[in-house]
């Protein structure tokens, strides 16, 4: 391209007109800086010195001197709620919901954040009720999540299985095992007022929400023992090793006994042997232990173990070795043996417990819901040594 003399003209035009739009811009940046109040800017400069306390205080002005600001007042409520300052989010948050000139998808997040203020205050009636004012909207998912969270709480589980329903029906994703435990606690409940037929119909509904629910097989299987109906129940039971292998250790004494009530002592012995075989565990170890010591004597008590704490080495199957040891030991090595027993079982101690997977909080019972975290089936059944836990 050649360059022309009129190419001259247009130059200094191009240059005026970035001047003049660069004038707009700082005077409108002026205009807008100049609007905002003093507060809002200590507020900052208070923030970025790590004043939280004073910064907040600053920013409480601002709102007060310009109720326009919305975002600083979800902001605000949202670091009272998370400082547990829950008081002041609330009114933060219910001062938007009752402003008349919030449009209606901001006072939707405000409704949304209120309600988060009410469950973390405990006020379980106004969380629902907020909760549930904002079905059909953009927190609809959200909603319902923490309605299932206010039921469980409250140990409604009729409502609780409706807002897993309803979250399948919303989102797709299965919540039949959730809904399972749900109709296994209101099983608890009936058993309680020994109502075993309404107990036996919820669990049969878990099993129908959720086949591969050990707990309700465990639960029915207990029922037909209870009425000494002990062949159901050993059916029952053994359906468990399809359902998920790893929980046989939880009804091996329940099977044992079943099978001795049958007069089949032996046939539930072999039973274990062969679980055992298949699945090893320091659980299954110790019922049959007992019951090949009460059946068979001592030293085949003994080799049981020695031949499992080969097949898989831990202190624990170490300590149960020692133990059967002491059954038939001569006098003057006993001391010495009850001596390194006793030592290995103070340290034993830490590993024979089972252990929440979500948050790992360790108890010596096996939960199926956990009392600190709250998660459902989140322990295993296995003792912390055999999963490799030792801390």
């Amino acid at each position: 391209m050649e360059f022309e003399p009129w190419m001259l003209l247009v130059f200094p035009l191009f240059f005026g007109m970035g001047w003049l739009a660069a004038r707009i811009d700082i005077k409108e940046l002026l205009s807008e800086s100049s609007a905002l109040p003093r507060s809002y800017f200590q507020g900052l400069n208070l923030l970025l010195n790590e004043q939280q306390d004073e910064a907040i205080e600053a920013f409480i002005e601002v709102v007060k001197v310009d109720p326009q600001t919305i975002e600083l007042h979800f902001a605000l409520g949202s670091l009272f709620r998370r400082r547990g300052e829950v008081d002041r989010a609330i009114r933060m948050h219910l001062n938007l919901v009752e402003r008349g000139d919030l449009n209606e998808e901001k006072r939707q997040q405000a409704l949304f954040e209120l309600a988060q203020d009410y469950l973390k205050a405990g006020i379980l009636d106004r969380a629902e009720s907020s909760f549930a004012a904002l079905q059909s909207t953009r927190y609809e998912k959200e909603s319902l999540d923490f309605l299932l969270e206010i039921y469980q709480k409250e140990k409604d589980w009729l409502k609780a299985i409706e807002m897993t329903q309803r979250l399948t029906a919303l989102t797709g994703v299965p919540h039949g095992k959730e809904a399972a435990f749900f109709f296994c606690e209101l099983a608890v409940a009936e058993l309680a007022n020994k109502q075993t037929d309404t107990a036996t119909v919820h669990l049969e509904q878990a099993l129908a929400v959720d086949p591969q629910g050990v707990r309700a097989t465990i639960m029915l299987g207990d029922i037909e023992a209870e009425a000494a109906r002990h062949l159901p129940a050993i059916e029952l039971w053994r359906q468990i090793e399809q359902q998920d292998a790893q929980y046989l250790p939880l009804v091996a004494e329940r099977l044992l006994q079943a099978y001795r009530q049958s007069q089949n002592e032996n046939g539930g012995i072999l039973l274990l042997e062969e679980y055992l075989a298949k699945y090893p565990s320091l659980d299954l170890m110790n019922v049959l232990f007992s019951a090949i010591l009460q059946r068979d004597g001592a030293e085949a008590a003994y080799k049981l173990v020695r031949n499992e704490l080969k097949r898989h080495p831990t202190l624990l199957g170490l300590d149960k070795l020692l133990e059967a040891t002491l059954l038939d030991v001569k006098t003057e090595r006993r001391a010495d043996i009850e001596l390194v027993k006793n030592l290995v079982h103070q340290r034993t101690r830490a590993l024979a417990m089972y252990r929440c997977k979500r948050c790992g909080f360790k108890a010596h019972h096996f939960y199926w819901h956990c009392p600190a975290c709250n998660g459902w089936e989140t322990y295993s059944p296995r003792r912390t040594e055999e999963i490799g836990v030792t801390a």
